[in-house]
């Protein structure tokens, strides 16, 4: 008999699937690890009755196995967060030595499509979902009003969640988002609610006796997220950001507050990730100011408000063109120029960065194949890549459409792309940019030295340019230290075949050093600023240029 137990001990702690054992009277005596984590309940607290919570759901649970027809049951039970959730259970006799059953199994599952939506459930994690969000706040709010006290409300985000899925699959996700709701659960009181709102976005409501009290919650939600995860056998790490709004403290509504602590999460976010903002009206201002100019943004790729701008890469030894970087510059009929720091972090945040950057590349081709037709010496010219246009799986696809359309020689045609984007999935964007180089296209690593590459890394990437940032090129006439990081640099790329720009190129003695040194094709403002493609034009007709 203790074999057979042991087996059966084995087999409940380590099956996913929810189990509960019940007596021959369907009592239930014991439940597995995976029936803790669906419904939050320890097996010994579920036991023993302790709680208002554990008590209700152990009896949900006995008339589940009562009156189960057919060995089927759907309906719902109570969890550790006091939320009623709608389960299926499934119901097998386990027969011993005698006539009659000895023992019940219940499979515990967690009611699926419509029928979980329906008791306001989300159907992956089997947290509350939007609909009970919107209660309990609005439940809260008349707590406060009728009790005074204050609540909290936490928006919730896993950082750079969409890496994690592009890395591993959403299937990998999926689970990871799973093991983030166990996690929240663990880790609030019974009377808050912890809630699933969509996609990688959690949000938990809270009632406190103070502000400081929000604090303590937030900062034991971001410890226990930031645990390493193990995911498919393999560790994950992610982390959160959180916007807290109180009310009635920051707004006298329900629609204010989750306003508020909406506006709180994107600070957090482009703040720095894996922290805690609270909001402010300072915070609201940015945020109609940010909702405001990604409208403009809409409108303005309808309007074709965006210009391309092309700032020549010169050969210093002869000073003749021989390539140019496109830049993209939004030209407002209201306001004027644009600043590309004001508006590519916001474009790059709402997606819009991937429309932008489709638009650039396009035109680029556009006019450099025009130049070509009207016989101006051939020239490459480059354009940057972001890091969501590079994630993109239609990537490929874009890019050779737009060459076929054009009508460009893919040879006169380079991306540029960070050192950063290339390091959470080498083995990804190896792939992807060995097929892009493929095509004949050249690929150039901008601002190299500044971000997060190994050398062994630089070996195995496809890559034609490196570009070194005007970080080092600032000082390299005045400071040693600076000055020696520029000729590795050079050595570098001249070791590995590669062409090397140096950027940041303002004053004659950056292009003495750099001519010196063996870094013959330079770009900056000592022989021209961006320019609009006209001015380009002329430029390339002239096909030499000089100190400006």
């Amino acid at each position: 008999m203790s074999e057979y137990l042991a087996i059966l001990n084995a087999v409940l702690m380590n099956i996913r699937d929810a189990v509960v054992l019940t007596d021959g009277d369907r009592r239930p005596i014991r439940v597995n690890t995976a029936f803790e984590t669906l419904t939050g309940h320890g097996a010994d607290v579920l036991m023993d009755g302790f709680g208002e919570h554990a008590e209700a759901s152990f009896q949900m649970l006995t008339r589940a196995m009562e009156t189960a027809d057919g060995g089927l049951w759907q309906g719902k039970l109570r969890c550790a967060d006091g939320t009623d959730r709608l389960f299926d259970v499934t119901i097998s006799a386990v027969n011993g030595h005698s006539a009659f059953p000895t023992h019940y199994l219940g499979l515990v599952r967690l009611a699926s499509g419509e029928d979980a939506r329906r008791f306001g459930h989300d159907e992956l994690t089997g947290l509350p979902n939007r609909d009970i969000f919107l209660d309990r706040v609005d439940q809260s709010v008349l707590q406060v009003n009728r009790s005074g006290g204050t609540m909290a409300l936490m928006m919730m985000g896993l950082d750079r969640f969409t890496l994690i899925n592009d890395a591993l699959g959403h299937g990998a996700g999926d689970r990871l988002l799973v093991e983030v709701a166990r996690r929240l659960r663990q880790c609030v009181r019974e009377t808050d609610t912890a809630v699933r709102l969509e996609g990688d976005k959690f949000a938990l409501v809270t009632n406190i006796a103070d502000v400081d009290d929000s604090v303590i919650v937030a900062e034991k939600v971001l410890r226990t997220v930031k645990e390493p995860f193990a995911i498919d056998g393999q560790e994950v790490v992610c982390t959160f950001s959180i916007g807290i709004a109180v009310y009635p403290q920051d707004a006298s509504s329900v629609s204010g507050v989750i306003k508020q602590a909406e506006n709180a999460l994107h600070h957090a976010k482009v703040s720095g990730r894996n922290q805690y903002q609270f909001f402010s009206k300072e915070m609201n201002r940015k945020a109609k100011n940010r909702l405001d100019l990604e409208a403009r943004m809409r409108r303005a790729l309808i309007n074709q408000e965006f210009v391309v701008f092309y700032q020549p890469k010169v050969q210093a030894e002869t000073n003749r063109i021989v390539g140019a970087e496109a830049l993209v510059r939004w030209m407002d009929p209201d306001n004027g120029m644009i600043s590309p720091g004001e508006f590519i972090p916001i474009a790059e945040e709402t997606g819009l960065i991937e429309q932008i950057g489709s638009w650039v590349l396009r035109r680029s081709c556009e006019e450099n194949k025009a130049w070509q037709v009207k016989g101006l010496n051939p020239v490459k010219v480059s354009v940057n890549v972001s890091a969501r246009q590079f994630r993109a799986r239609s990537l490929l696809e874009t890019v050779s459409g737009i060459l076929a359309e054009t009508g460009l020689d893919p040879r006169w045609l380079e991306l540029e792309i960070t050192e950063s984007m290339l390091m959470n999935d080498v083995e990804s964007a190896v792939s992807k940019m060995t097929a892009i180089r493929e095509m004949g296209i050249g690929l150039s690593i901008d601002d190299f030295g500044t971000g997060y590459s190994s050398l062994s890394y630089l070996g195995r990437f496809p890559i034609t340019t490196l570009k070194i940032d005007r970080a080092f090129i600032a000082d390299v006439d005045t400071n040693p230290k600076t000055a020696e990081i520029a000729r590795a640099i050079i050595g570098l790329s001249r070791g590995l075949n590669l062409e090397v720009v140096a950027e940041g190129a303002e004053v004659a003695d950056h292009i003495s050093f750099l001519r010196d040194n063996g870094c013959s094709t330079v770009q900056g403002y000592y022989y021209s600023r961006p320019v609009p493609a006209d001015q380009f034009e002329r430029m390339l007709t002239e096909g030499v240029l000089y100190h400006t």
